[in-house]
């Protein structure tokens, strides 16, 4: 049964600084080592403001520092980077959005980026830049249906791109009735990667407070996004209202592939050669990272959905939940979690699994729910059926629902605390969603630009002040005891003052 609404009060448990489990960022050992082909996020929703359409991102290159200099973050010109859809749940793309990059160097003498202000994506100043085309495949045919298209500088600063926001304006494409975008965003998953790192590490348990530090912030990714009308990416070419029409139902996941084969020449280039070689796979966020075991994690980035039933062992049994109940102490289910193989591999009866579905790791999206008027960052389990785990929206606190489902709250009797209330502490990005698409926040700049630590001086710093504060009341109130005694040492003080002063006159 599907839980919802949460209850929001919070109530700490007695075992101080305890353990926790990022979206898909070097999630498995080989793809840590290629970062240009690693998918770190894939998002799918309905778009809030064409809500005739879906939005389909998927973002890549993890853990970029903005001061990139002096060579600047771009796609993998070696590397194809799909965004896969199943239209019938099936487990086998129906389409594919494909997206292949060629870099070109407008003056290869100098060594910089850019040789001063660029100020349009044309400017003669911008030295180096890159290219993309845009591929659909579908029914076992290819249609370019875009190329030439360019991306965005990197964000450098305020001298090289002092107005970033017009150039990402610029590379944002209208293709027939398409949207189309690839270039650097903001990397928008935020997380406490460095207490999850930490032997599964919540900050201040259980979670909530926003008391945790976003790791990502400061960060970018190279993203690239599609936007189609939702009757393209139906099984029937409907547009469906109703939430149990069969054809509402898409699976969504995205890839990255290289050549079988790279040549490298004596003067240092490489050179893709032989049949492309899948590297990277994601849908739903964190799969990879907390529920497939090391030994199966680059086999899970080579494999596709139809191949899943071997990762079913993983998920009805994984890992997670039995560390959750070690560390917390809490009751999770036992047994089989055929709940969390509804979220992971079939979507959820009666909101998003399709008819007739072969269990697979894909992120489902039923596309007759509408935007929500006031998005919940806790999704489905807080009563928004239109945020995650029915797709994913690019706000949507992946990480805190996918640790109370992993505790157990869409299972009957476990909604309930801490269960309902565990996270990393993290409540949102670092920066503002865009209202329109690519709807990714926009990239930080290399020239000026903060990272975490900024983040934990200012979580440091509430905790130094409120124990500071707590220090000061209990000061006051221990000032406040002692005065009585301080009132009777004064009032002995002065009788005995007085006793002396008539002393003295009877001398006289």
């Amino acid at each position: 049964m599907l839980m919802v609404a949460l209850v929001g009060a919070s109530s700490l448990f007695n075992l101080g600084a305890t353990r926790t489990p990022a979206s898909s960022h070097r999630e498995a050992p080989i793809i840590s080592q290629d970062p240009a082909a690693d998918n770190t996020d894939t998002y799918a929703f309905v778009s809030p403001d064409r809500p005739d359409t879906v939005t389909l991102i998927a973002s890549y290159y993890p853990f970029q520092e903005p001061a990139g200099f002096p060579n600047f973050y771009r796609f993998g010109d070696d590397v194809t980077y799909d965004i896969r859809v199943d239209s019938n749940g099936d487990a086998v793309e129906d389409i594919i959005y494909r997206f292949q990059f060629t870099t070109q160097i407008q003056d290869p003498t100098t060594f910089l980026y850019a040789t001063g202000e660029v100020e349009s994506l044309d400017d003669p100043d911008l030295n180096v830049r890159q290219f993309y085309t845009v591929t659909e495949l579908r029914g076992g045919t290819a249609t370019v249906i875009a190329e030439g298209l360019q991306t965005p500088p990197s964000n450098v600063g305020p001298n090289t791109t002092p107005d970033y926001e017009s150039l990402a304006e610029a590379a944002v494409y209208e293709v027939g009735d398409l949207q189309v975008f690839a270039g650097q965003r903001d990397d928008s998953f935020y997380v406490d990667l460095g207490g999850i790192g930490d032997l599964l590490t919540i900050r201040q348990p259980p979670g909530g407070g926003d008391r945790g530090i976003n790791d990502l912030m400061g960060l970018n990714v190279q993203t690239i996004a599609v936007q189609v009308p939702i009757e393209q990416v139906t099984t029937d070419g409907s547009v469906p209202t109703e939430v149990d029409d069969p054809a509402a139902v898409i699976g969504v996941w995205a890839t990255a592939s290289r050549f079988s084969t790279t040549i490298i020449g004596v003067d240092g280039s490489r050179i893709g050669d032989g049949d492309l070689v899948q590297v990277s796979r994601l849908g739903n966020p964190l799969v990879n990272e907390v529920i497939v075991p090391l030994s199966s994690k680059d086999a899970f980035n080579a494999s596709i959905p139809s191949n899943d039933a071997q990762f079913l062992p993983t998920v009805l049994d994984p890992q997670l939940p039995d560390l959750l109940a070690d560390i917390y102490g809490i009751e999770v289910p036992e047994g089989d979690r055929d709940d969390l193989v509804a979220v992971f591999l079939t979507g959820v009866a009666g909101l998003n699994q399709p008819a007739g579905v072969v269990p697979s790791e894909q992120m489902r999206l039923n596309v007759a729910v509408p935007p929500s008027d006031d998005p919940d960052r806790l999704g489905v389990i807080a009563g928004d059926l239109a945020g995650f785990p029915n797709g994913r929206r690019v706000g949507d606190d992946v990480v805190d629902i996918e640790l109370r489902v992993a505790a157990g709250v869409l299972v009957d009797g476990f909604d309930m605390e801490p269960n309902n209330q565990l996270g990393d502490g993290v409540d949102g990005n670092d920066r503002e969603y865009l209202d329109e698409f690519p709807y990714l926040a926009t990239p930080h700049q290399g020239f000026t630009h903060d990272h975490h630590e900024t983040d934990r001086a200012n979580a440091e710093a509430d905790a130094t002040a409120e124990a500071d504060a707590t220090e000061e009341s209990d000061s006051e109130d221990s000032a406040t005891e002692e005065s009585p005694a301080a009132e009777a040492d004064a009032t002995e003080e002065s009788d005995s003052e007085d006793s002396a002063t008539e002393e003295s006159d009877e001398d006289s």
